[in-house]
């Protein structure tokens, strides 16, 4: 009862007029920069060195010509455009969100609902592992890839031969992610009701067909909202890219792209915004897709009663 009676205060204080007013202010200053960055991007050069962006609002002369030069052309000292490196975005960040979205589903679901020996010990060392840096892990891990592991003459894992590759990427990705994806995911199939279970069990389905019918239909908020975080992690990465991709053109992300069009468009702001614009129209695509499911599955298991 305490429970429910605090969660209505939670709710009657965030939908108070004062609450109200302090969530658009704060909405419409984060949406002032964003819309600044699309007109500009819209701009034509002269335009931009002339005057700032609201001044388009009144006196409007937009185009997509930033875009087609950013996207196709590559502009002044940059041989190619964006195009390919938005595909390899693309091309890293599904499969990086799913592949440890598909693993920590099915490992959560046995470390909640199948007991065996260890399996709180296990459960404890996953959530242990969220505190290993990301960084420290980097150069490590790139050294298995390219030289294997070995125990003095006794090779116990050989160089994989990925340069050139996605793999990888999807593998650090899918590394990094996994103990933070395994713990939030078992917070929220572990409260799913045990006379469910039972009944499935009683009924003779199993595991899988419990994982597969029950289980993933229900945690449908969890595993959206941290898709939405996997996705914008991958999505905005430059640092797990360089490291494992090379900043090869074949392979390489948006994010170097852009962080060689700084270098190259220093002066250029119509074709810097533009391609900064691009970089956050696909995750807001995501995300405005998936938002329905993003505060249930933020709150799912936090109250109960």
């Amino acid at each position: 009862m305490s429970v429910r009676r605090d969660g209505n205060a939670v709710r009657k204080a965030f939908s108070a007029p004062l609450a109200s007013v302090f969530v658009i202010a704060v909405t419409v200053l984060w949406t002032v920069p964003t819309v600044g960055l699309l007109v500009t991007s819209l701009r034509p050069k002269r335009d931009v060195t002339a005057d700032g962006w609201w001044n388009a609002l009144l006196h409007p002369d937009f185009g997509l010509d930033n875009y087609h030069t950013v996207l196709f052309e590559g502009g002044s000292g940059v041989s190619t455009g964006l195009m390919p490196f938005l595909v390899n975005s693309l091309a890293i960040s599904v499969p990086a969100t799913l592949f440890p979205l598909a693993l920590a589903a099915m490992a959560a679901y046995a470390l909640a609902w199948v007991r065996f020996k260890g399996s709180d010990t296990l459960f404890f060392v996953v959530f242990a592992l969220q505190v290993v840096p990301l960084q420290m892990a980097l150069i490590p891990l790139l050294q298995l890839f390219s030289g294997g592991a070995h125990l003095g003459p006794l090779t116990l894992l050989p160089a994989l031969d990925l340069k050139g590759t996605y793999a990888p990427v999807w593998l650090a990705h899918t590394m990094f992610a996994l103990p933070l994806a395994i713990f939030l995911l078992h917070n929220f199939i572990a409260q799913l009701p045990r006379d469910l279970m039972e009944a499935a069990v009683v009924d003779g389905a199993s595991h899988f067909k419990i994982f597969r019918s029950i289980v993933l239909p229900l945690c449908t908020p969890a595993l959206a909202s941290f898709a939405i975080f996997q996705f914008l992690w991958v999505w905005n990465d430059l640092l797990v890219a360089l490291t494992f991709a090379g900043g090869t053109p074949e392979v390489a992300p948006m994010t170097v792209r852009l962080a060689q069009l700084s270098g190259s468009f220093g002066g250029r702001w119509e074709l810097l915004t533009a391609g900064a614009f691009l970089s956050i129209v696909i995750p807001l695509a995501v995300f405005f897709a998936l938002q329905r499911y993003f505060v249930r599955g933020l709150l799912a298991g936090s109250v109960k009663g």
